[in-house]
């Protein structure tokens, strides 16, 4: 839970950083420039305090590897909800307000994880979780999302390394399998991921792992 704090404030704080022109710049996620990203943080942020007071009494369900799971095929754009996020984003005009309304609902999200019993058990999609885990599976989420940020922003602030270390940790269990010893974290998420293609040399040495690639993640 603590890494889940502290992978949250470098991820705000890299937003709350940045100059007003980079959220016109394109992310690393597929079709989204930067405003849309953060964007979508605001929708996480919200969907982490919804959580986080939707208790359960049932026996958990998943945690934080078995949150995730592995789509077929990457996002089109097509689903209603990623393309609500960019007439959103769109809507906001000015990065400042973007800026505020991360800062704002983000600081309450990380307020209520500090808050939160560990071992109590919440409910979201359909699973019962307990707080630790669900936390714990959305250290994952905002460090894909901070390498997102910064793809194609060389003077934006990295994640944590404690961040990508522990998120390639979750990937491997997603996976089954460990990358080579010779990825580094960060690279490892995103060839896992997608991200980028692995180079001639990444692919050989990934060997079965690599037909498993690229982990979807949703």
């Amino acid at each position: 839970m603590d890494l889940f704090s502290r992978t949250w404030a470098a991820l705000r704080k890299a937003v709350a950083d940045l100059p007003d022109q980079d959220f016109d710049k394109p992310s690393g996620c597929a079709g989204w420039l930067v405003r849309d990203l953060v964007c979508h943080l605001v929708i996480d942020a919200q969907d982490v305090l919804i959580t986080l007071v939707t208790p359960a009494d049932a026996e958990p369900t998943a945690d934080s590897v078995t949150y995730w799971h592995v789509a077929d095929e990457p996002p089109t754009g097509d689903d209603p909800l990623d393309a609500l996020i960019v007439r959103l984003a769109a809507a906001y005009q000015e990065p400042h307000l973007l800026k505020f309304h991360l800062d704002d609902v983000g600081s309450a999200a990380g307020r209520a994880a500090e808050l939160a019993d560990p071992a109590g058990r919440v409910s979201t999609q359909d699973m019962v979780l307990t707080a630790g885990d669900y936390l714990g599976a959305y250290v994952l989420e905002w460090t894909l999302h901070h390498l997102d940020l910064i793809a194609h922003l060389p003077d934006a602030a990295a994640p944590p390394s404690e961040g990508p270390a522990r998120s390639r940790e979750l990937l491997e269990q997603i996976a089954g399998a460990a990358f080579p010893a010779s990825f580094t974290d960060t690279d490892a998420l995103l060839v896992g991921t997608g991200r980028r293609p692995p180079t001639d040399a990444e692919r050989a040495e990934l060997g079965e792992l690599g037909k498993k690639l690229p982990l979807i993640l949703g």
